[in-house]
């Protein structure tokens, strides 16, 4: 669990940076207010996939224990792997934009593999979140007899 919180507190100091520098950087480089660059969704993307997902992730851990599986070793590591790549390469076309040079496809194809990485490590992430979710609910519903409704409750 530390290693998800500490990932999440550093991409939070990481997202509150890249706002910095993309307010600093098209600044500095006279570029018009306004147009488009990757460089102006970089902080969200960061604050959002980096420091809010980890966040819910640390939550979930917290109540099922995800961290201990090896499911969960490959997620937080293709996560990361996927979210540096993507967020990488948006940092690396978006300052191209403001320099006023042109892009690649390079540049396209590797962040593709950051998307790729991170879409992949979302659906080990659910695999390892389904096994602790059916293998907690089936416990649960042995103990107490059967399936639990608010029906036999009453």
């Amino acid at each position: 669990m530390k290693k998800i919180f500490n990932a999440a507190f550093a991409y939070m100091i990481i997202g509150v940076l890249a706002g910095l520098f993309y307010r600093e950087f098209t600044k500095a480089n006279d570029f018009p207010e306004g147009q488009f660059t990757q460089l102006a969704v970089v902080h969200t993307h960061l604050l959002t996939l980096g420091f809010i997902v980890l966040l819910l992730v640390l939550a979930l851990d917290k109540v099922f224990g995800l961290s201990g599986t090896k499911l969960f070793s490959w997620f937080f590591i293709t996560y990361n792997a996927g979210l540096v790549l993507t967020v990488g390469m948006m940092v690396w076309h978006g300052s191209l934009t403001v320099l006023g040079q042109e892009s690649n496809a390079m540049i396209a194809g590797i962040a593709g593999l950051g998307h790729i990485a991170l879409s992949v490590s979302l659906v080990l992430f659910f695999l390892a979140l389904r096994k602790r979710v059916v293998t907690d609910g089936s416990a649960t519903e042995s103990a107490a007899g059967g399936p639990h409704t608010e029906a036999t409750a009453v």
